[in-house]
């Protein structure tokens, strides 16, 4: 493993580690509550949009709202008289089933309960209700029935409370087996079967649901269509627009839609939809939460695919496309699947890992310039240096196998120059200073590159780090500078030193080749300089040297003049068997270029 890992790139292995960090500190962070308030919320939202619905409402809701209040004229709670009057009305009228949302908890007169409990046959459905009340000495559970003198006829006892989520909402579907929309279900034939962490799909915000005013119920054939209620499943409660009291303020609640609408759903329109829910099989059961740290997995590995394009474009462009791949999977996965799997893992998880890849990579960026310019800012003109900093991918550190040229020059007689300063040895510094400047200066200019300094001489090279066809050409160009500059820079010496000091004249030797060479990074571990080495070099090295048995400034290999004879005139001076070759090989001078005649 770990010989593997040493076999990864640097920037490969940072990008590795960054983002194996990040997925893991996402997965840590799956048990913590926000992901699950992200979930709930955009549940809301994805549910709510184009919800599957019901080919016919399953029910019609029989609403105690403002108007029957008006109608009837009378306080609540309305005598139980009235109710069974309802009840009947609605026989009458061909209702099926009939679910009465209120809680009939204690007797009242013998007539008004005698004639609810007459007209609550084995059809009708009466509300009780479960709620959790605190005392000192713990939390009990508390449920509220109907009288039992109400139920003496047959009529079944429905469960009418539901579950809140943390934020206020209604959700989930009631665990009750004996809940008020199965109790209805029971008296169709239908089951009504639910895993017990079921989710409600609603079909739309309050008043989704058919809803005739109860004052209308009690006289359908006045004030209603005919045989609007034949064979139709039937719910009471209530449905008021300002609640009356506290009691029936607690009646509405808020939904999905409510975030959409603004509204709160009456309770009796939410035991519909779940009934609904029940009976056409439209529930939705959220994943479970190893899927949730499954899909933070996949977003970040989807990040990091989307992160590995060099274009910053192109990056955007596959993250975009890749975010609107997850939502309209997850959303199909919704609507078709029924199961709920929340979008907000994967889409963080895909930004996160995205968001950090592409930050490190910019340091990365930023650590590779510091390094191209700390490794080549010294011999490289500026503009070459930009080249490699704009293209990183070109310098191959490592070590390659190229044909390059290579220039030597050195100072002639610097030895009895040293010797006559030898008492003034920041003079001596100075002095080559001044010479190595300018003529560096020239290297740089004709896109060579330098190599070193070893003393008073210049090693050069051109072709590399950045590729330079006519690498050959611009080498003699810098040798024929470099000897054309001599004259002002020693006059400028002569000036600086003033008169009557004794000068010796700077003269130089310049040795150029060509070659096939090997230019990398060599050394050891710790300390390493970017170099070139082959026979090319040390023949351009031996022909500096031989540059003054020749008495000419500058020599050149045969292998240099025939890639630049187009450019310059070269003069042959001899045939040598330069130390360290296997042949010997023609040495020429060069004079100056074909266009501008002698250098």
């Amino acid at each position: 493993m770990a010989e593997t890992a040493s076999r990864i790139a640097p920037d490969a292995r940072s990008r590795l580690i960054v983002f194996l960090t990040v997925m893991a500190f996402l997965v840590a962070t799956e048990l913590l509550p926000t992901w699950s308030d992200a979930s709930r919320a955009l549940f809301d939202r994805a549910s709510t949009l184009a919800p599957p619905k019901p080919a016919t409402p399953g029910y019609v809701i029989v609403a105690i709202d403002e108007p029957s209040f008006s109608a009837i004229g009378k306080p609540w709670p309305w005598p139980r008289e009235l109710h069974a009057r309802l009840l009947q009305s609605l026989r009458k009228a061909g209702a099926r089933a009939i679910a009465a949302d209120i809680v009939f908890a204690e007797a009242t007169t013998r007539a008004d309960d005698d004639a609810l409990a007459a007209a609550a046959d084995r059809n009708t459905v009466l509300a009780a209700d479960e709620t959790l009340q605190d005392s000192p000495q713990g939390t009990m559970l508390i449920r509220t029935t109907p009288a039992p003198e109400l139920l003496r006829t047959g009529a079944r006892v429905g469960v009418t409370s539901v579950p809140l989520d943390p934020d206020g909402v209604v959700r989930r579907i009631p665990r009750y087996p004996d809940s008020l929309p199965r109790q209805m279900l029971r008296i169709s034939g239908d089951r009504g079967d639910a895993p017990n962490n079921a989710w409600i799909q609603y079909f739309g915000p309050r008043g989704t649901y058919p809803t005739v005013s109860y004052y209308q119920a009690l006289d359908p054939d006045r004030y209603l269509p005919p045989n609007f209620f034949k064979g139709r499943d039937v719910m009471v409660g209530f449905a008021l627009q300002t609640a009356a009291d506290a009691a029936r303020a607690t009646d509405a609640f808020e939904t999905p839609f409510s975030a959409l609408s603004g509204d709160r759903v009456p309770g009796v329109e939410i035991h519909a939809t779940i009934a609904d829910n029940l009976r056409h099989r439209l529930w939705i059961t959220p994943a479970p939460r190893w899927v949730a740290a499954l899909m933070l997995v996949l977003g970040c590995l989807a990040g990091y695919a989307a992160a590995a394009p060099d274009s910053l474009p192109r990056r955007f462009a596959l993250l975009t496309a890749t975010a609107a791949a997850m939502l309209v999977a997850l959303w199909l996965s919704l609507r078709l699947g029924r199961v709920w799997i929340s979008p907000a893992e994967p889409l963080t998880a895909l930004a996160a890992s995205f968001a950090a890849l592409g930050i490190t990579d910019v340091a990365l960026e930023r650590r590779r310039r510091r390094h191209i310019q700390a490794a080549f800012g010294q011999y490289l003109a500026p503009a070459v240096v930009d080249r490699l900093i704009a293209d990183p991918g070109s310098v191959k550190l490592l070590g390659e196998r190229k044909c390059m040229s290579i220039l030597f020059a050195d100072v002639r007689g610097f030895t009895t120059i040293s010797e006559t300063m030898k008492d003034q040895p920041e003079e001596i510094t100075s002095l080559i200073n001044h010479i190595l400047s300018p003529l560096s200066e020239i290297v740089l200019d004709h896109r060579g590159t330098i190599d070193k300094y070893i003393g008073d001489c210049i090693m050069a090279f051109w072709n590399a780090p950045i590729d330079d066809p006519d690498h050959a050409g611009h080498a003699v160009a810098a040798a024929l500078d470099m000897v054309a500059a001599l004259p002002a820079l020693n006059a400028r010496l002569r000036d600086e030193l003033g008169e009557g000091a004794t000068y010796h004249e700077i003269a130089i030797g310049v040795g150029v080749n060509s070659g096939e060479c090997i230019v990398g990074n060599m050394g050891t571990e710790k300390r390493f300089d970017y170099t070139v080495v082959g026979d090319a070099v040390n023949v351009a090295s031996r022909l500096e040297s031989l540059s003054k048995d020749y008495m000419v400034p500058i020599l050149v290999g045969e292998a240099t003049v025939a890639l630049a004879a187009d450019r310059f005139a070269f003069t042959e001076v001899d045939t040598v068997a330069v130390r360290g070759t296997k042949r010997p090989q023609k040495i020429y001078t060069v004079k100056g270029s074909v266009e501008g005649g002698e250098a």
